[in-house]
């Protein structure tokens, strides 16, 4: 077969979101605005949430999210050992300590027996991931974390689902991101997600500087002489507008996006299942799976050669792969600040080493799927 060169990822943009910035672009609304606002009721509709924030990153998100929760030093907050480091370091960014929790090898999400021995009266909020688009088994969740608040994160998970419910509505937040490798995109940006009143409004001011009032409704007030009060500690975390209306275009493509992604996840689940050394994706009967990547597992007992080696052979061959993404308590920082090893977390750490994520995007064709079960095929 011909060599093709398929990158990981692709965002699927084009001359509609390059013109959905002119009407930013020409009226002068630059910053947070109206297509920020019209953004984020398109985003809780979808999600089934009465509030959607947007923000500038997933990680943001996060961030703000926990503040809002008033996590503080000598909190502690409960993070899965396999996922973006993100997810660990915005406890930091609160002076909160950072709890462990392994994963379940097979879902690569949150390990709920675990999580049970974990829970101490010092915890005051769970952060499970909804990774690669699959939501965490956040029933199970909830029954092991009882009162404690959950903040989902769910930056790969934009139109995911679990037992009829989107995901940023199974929690007490939500986060999700809109980076170029995720279903839709702004470039950069992200959303919060709650159905709580107060916490929406608490949240609104933090991502504005901690003001009182919007920047839409502070330039379009009747008294120009006022500034708005100030009685938080605030952030300058504000999507703008001409992000803003480029996420509108996406969204609306969304469902259509997961639909592709979903039915060529079934064409590799077909294609590949009959590689010994090889796991496809497991989705439970009540997940809607947001397939921001496809991620297989490699049991190197029984492969050729070793997941890196095999990374290295696919690179060679014009297919891009990536590891599902990292273990943080592998990582140095987390490693020395809490003397962590390897296999404290042993779930974590296969899922470190032996995940890896193909090719999975809608901008690949037939010739570039076929191109990569045909490479994996011939390992």
């Amino acid at each position: 077969m011909e060599k093709r060169n398929i990158p990981i990822s692709l965002p699927h943009t084009g001359e509609e979101e390059w013109l959905a910035t002119k009407e930013p672009i020409m009226s002068g609304w630059l910053t947070a605005g109206p297509k920020v606002r019209e953004f984020e009721e398109i985003f809780a509709k979808r999600h089934g949430v009465k509030h959607a924030m947007a923000v500038t990153s997933a990680t943001t998100a996060l961030h703000l999210a926990l503040v809002a929760l008033n996590i503080q030093s000598g909190d502690e907050v409960i993070v899965p050992a396999f996922t973006w480091i993100s997810t660990a370091n915005v406890v930091i960014y609160c002076g909160a300590k950072v709890v462990f929790v392994d994963v379940d090898r097979t879902t690569f999400n949150i390990d709920v027996n675990d999580l049970k021995k974990k829970i101490t009266s010092k915890t005051k909020a769970i952060i499970p991931v909804h990774l690669f688009g699959l939501c965490a088994d956040m029933d199970a969740v909830k029954k092991v974390a009882g009162n404690i608040p959950l903040v989902e994160d769910g930056a790969c998970a934009a139109g995911a689902g679990y037992k009829g419910n989107a995901a940023g509505s199974l929690g007490t937040i939500g986060c999700f991101s809109f980076h170029p490798r995720k279903s839709v995109t702004t470039g950069e940006g992200g959303m919060i997600t709650t159905n709580d009143d107060k916490l929406a409004e608490l949240i609104s001011s933090l991502r504005n500087h901690g003001a009182s009032i919007s920047e839409e409704q502070r330039h379009h007030g009747a008294k120009p002489y006022i500034l708005p009060d100030f009685n938080i500690l605030g952030y300058n975390y504000r999507m703008t507008d001409l992000q803003a209306s480029v996420g509108i275009v996406q969204l609306k493509k969304l469902d259509l996006f997961i639909d592709e992604r979903e039915k060529w996840a079934k064409f590799y689940d077909e294609a590949l299942k009959d590689i010994a050394w090889l796991r496809t994706p497991v989705v439970g009967s009540d997940y809607k799976h947001g397939w921001q990547s496809y991620v297989i597992y490699i049991d190197e007992s029984k492969a050729p050669i070793s997941r890196n080696d095999m990374m290295e052979k696919l690179q060679q061959m014009g297919v891009s792969t990536r590891p599902g993404t990292h273990a943080p308590h592998m990582l140095n920082y987390y490693a020395e600040k809490y003397n962590l090893k390897p296999d404290d977390f042993p779930g974590a750490k296969d899922c470190n080493n032996y995940s890896m994520s193909i090719p999975l995007f809608n901008k690949m064709t037939k010739e570039d799927y076929d191109y990569v079960v045909y490479c994996l095929k011939s390992i």
